[in-house]
């Protein structure tokens, strides 16, 4: 195992967090030894524990395995072995517990990671507490960007929007492996066709039941797949394409909102606003005043 200088810091969450999406509250890397004891001293208690207990963070945090191998644990993955080149992503509000091999040890390099930007990663998904172990293909890259981000924090000076940058970077690089790692799922013929038809035909969008038959398969089967594929129901893909057709028209015109309302299939300018706004979350004249 080679050398690796200690290196450990931990910030409290800035207020920046909210205005960059993001924010780098701790980072460290450390060589732990074959047999020498998990974790080190030196961390603060709310982020210390022993693998009897395990530990919750308010946090999430991405542990990255360049050598050695161990293994991670928690209510949502059970025990998983990891190997060098795997990432461990630990999220907020789970409980969790990891260690090396006492045979090998392993060297760690580890980010941690507030704001807004995690947040709605984690509930949309996209960090699953059943997908928290993941080998990493561009493992160097990854390691790179996480000494890249010890380095702008070393000097300890706090919030930091080249590491919050680097921060999301490492955060894509994360949720790819696991994207590119899952079955390769083929698109069903049908759905490409429903979606060129419902794409060529957004103002005056066929019923959804009529749609599934003219293409020959169920509703009910219909309404499945589409949402498989495209991750949005079909009454929610044709809202999605209206409303990017209505911020499309709103921004390059000078009509009024009754008028493109009217062109668009919305029942008044009353809807069509209160639709944007939902979709959004501003209102058709403050989108407009924005685009000038």
């Amino acid at each position: 195992m080679r050398a690796l200088p200690e290196f450990r810091r931990y910030f409290v969450n800035p207020p920046e967090a909210e205005a960059w999406g993001l924010a780098v509250t701790g980072c460290g890397r450390q060589a732990c030894r074959a047999g020498s004891p998990y974790p080190p001293r030196g961390h603060p208690a709310d982020h210390d524990f022993t693998w009897e207990n395990g530990r919750v963070l308010g946090a999430c945090q991405i542990v990255f395995v360049a050598e050695g191998r161990g293994e991670f644990e928690s209510r949502a993955t059970g025990l998983v072995q990891v190997e060098a080149g795997t990432a461990m992503v630990v999220l907020p509000g789970v409980w969790h517990r990891y260690r090396p091999d006492r045979l090998t040890g392993w060297t760690e390099h580890w980010i941690e990671l507030q704001g807004p930007v995690a947040d709605r990663l984690l509930a949309k998904g996209t960090l699953d507490p059943g997908r928290s172990v993941v080998f990493i293909e561009r493992s160097l890259k990854l390691e790179s960007l996480m000494d890249e981000i010890n380095l702008c924090l070393g000097s300890g000076a706090g919030f930091s929007p080249e590491a919050a940058a680097l921060g999301l970077h490492v955060l894509s690089l994360v949720v790819d492996a696991r994207r590119l790692r899952a079955p390769a799922r083929k698109i069903t013929g049908f759905v490409a066709r429903a979606e060129r038809l419902l794409m060529d035909s957004v103002d005056e969008p066929p019923a959804i039941p009529e749609l599934a038959s003219g293409l020959g398969v169920t509703y009910s089967y219909f309404r499945r797949e589409f949402k498989r594929h495209t991750g949005l129901a079909p009454y929610q893909y044709v809202r999605r394409l209206r409303m990017e057709k209505a911020r499309r028209v709103i921004g390059s015109s000078k009509e009024n909102l009754q008028i493109i309302s009217e062109r668009l299939g919305f029942a008044s300018a009353y809807h069509l606003s209160a639709a944007f706004k939902k979709e959004f979350g501003l209102s058709p004249d403050h989108w407009r005043r924005s685009r000038n």
